[in-house]
């Protein structure tokens, strides 16, 4: 066999590195198409069988390895948005079983992964909820309506629909109460946006009680043991957005004994009170201490430098007293127009007589009662004072308990 001659294989090379420097000057879109065909005809193209090795085993090796590619290939074929009530249902439904079938404290993970399940599920189901209730409104008389939003009563939807509602709601709730969850911000903020999202206010009040004074589950000496907080601490206390999400859920759905049963879990609570005195008082409490200090340095300071008619103990003590006394004087009157201001009140106002402490303490509490107060009456600033009924009555008396006034006459539009 005759070897090829340096010549040859220089021109082999030299046609090689043509062939590159030609491709290399081709767009980029022309050699990404060569190459994908390239590669399109290397998966078409069966590798032949070594001649010691049997037919049916190289067959059975090429399918294996195409099928194989396949399946990395295709697209799944998983429903990518599921709409039906049911299956939504049934979603949230699976995993609950699939969390209640762990033994022991479930993992935070485990729990938030099911809870993120049941919040998918609502979301999916919200719109579907809302085009319903939409259709019943207007296939509905508009005096029905009206009783109906006027009373609370629950518009009338399509049977699939509310049972799918029921069915995440009660899965959700089963979750968040079982005892070997720990009851943390993050579980009661899920689980209130998840029954926002289906318009069920009706559990909140109960699982916003029970996140003050749920048990902690503990493992101890190989056993599960459940140690009681203590439900008047700070840490137990309601956050503000969380507490407003749920109120404004009931107040949707128009139910008045879920929104008063919230503010009394939420607002009325001594670890609400605590929380928001460490909150807000804690920056004032530190200047308030420090004042004195702060006052005596002045004072020092004017009677070594700033002055020379007096000695040095007596214009100290003038200091003092001046500084003193401008401080206390004119913050005193800032601390009342602040405790005393009601320009934020609407309808509720507190009674005569009530501690300004009190005011500033429970102010939360008493603008979501206005909140409710203002859902509940009539709209129209001029037809204030003008409702009548049970429930009206009732929010009234109610409101006189906790040391608030509905519709105080001489604060009324028009009547001053």
């Amino acid at each position: 066999m005759r070897r090829a001659t340096p010549r040859h294989i220089g021109f082999v090379c030299d046609s090689c590195a043509f062939t590159q420097s030609q491709a290399s000057k081709q767009p980029i879109g022309v050699r990404w198409s060569a190459r994908c065909a390239g590669v399109s005809r290397q998966l078409g193209r069966t590798t032949s069988a070594p001649r010691w090795s049997s037919t049916a085993a190289s067959n059975v090796t090429g399918d294996h390895a195409q099928s194989s590619y396949v399946r990395r290939t295709q697209p799944s074929n998983a429903p990518a948005h599921i709409t039906d009530p049911a299956a939504l249902a049934q979603v949230a439904e699976d995993s609950k079983k699939k969390f209640f079938s762990v033994d022991g404290i479930p993992a935070v993970q485990l729990t938030n992964a099911a809870l993120e399940s049941c919040l998918r599920a609502a979301s999916a189901l919200h719109p579907q909820l809302k085009r319903a209730e939409a259709q019943s409104k207007a296939s509905a008389s508009k005096l029905v309506a009206l009783g109906a939003e006027r009373t609370g009563a629950r518009i009338p939807v399509e049977a699939k629909i509310q049972e799918a509602v029921n069915r995440i709601s009660y899965s959700a709730y089963t979750i968040i109460t079982h005892p070997n969850v720990e009851m943390t911000p993050e579980f009661l903020e899920t689980y209130v946006q998840i029954q926002s999202q289906l318009g069920r206010p009706e559990s909140l009040p109960s699982v916003l009680e029970l996140y003050a004074s749920k048990p902690k589950p503990v493992v101890k000496d190989g056993q599960i043991q459940y140690v009681q907080p203590n439900p008047n601490a700070a840490s137990r206390a309601i956050e503000e957005g969380v507490a407003a999400t749920a109120l404004q859920t009931a107040i949707d759905a128009k139910n008045l004994d879920a929104s008063l049963g919230i503010i009394e879990a939420a607002y009325t609570v001594p670890a609400f009170k605590r929380q928001k005195l460490i909150r807000h008082g804690t920056a004032p409490a530190i200047g308030l201490v420090t004042l004195p200090f702060g006052i005596f340095g002045l004072s020092t300071a004017y009677a070594a430098y700033w002055q020379n008619t007096m000695d040095i103990s007596t214009a100290t003590g003038i200091g003092v007293a001046g500084i003193s006394g401008y401080f206390f004087v004119v913050g005193s009157l800032g601390v009342i127009a602040k405790l005393s201001n009601k320009d934020q009140m609407k309808r509720v106002t507190w009674a005569p007589g009530t501690p300004l402490r009190y005011r500033w303490l429970r102010e939360d509490e008493r603008a979501a009662l206005d909140k409710v107060a203002c859902a509940w009456g009539f709209q129209e600033p001029w037809r204030h004072g003008e409702e009548t009924g049970p429930e009206w009555e009732g929010l009234k008396e109610y409101m006189g308990y906790r040391q608030m006034l509905l519709d105080r006459v001489e604060f009324m539009e028009g009547m001053s």
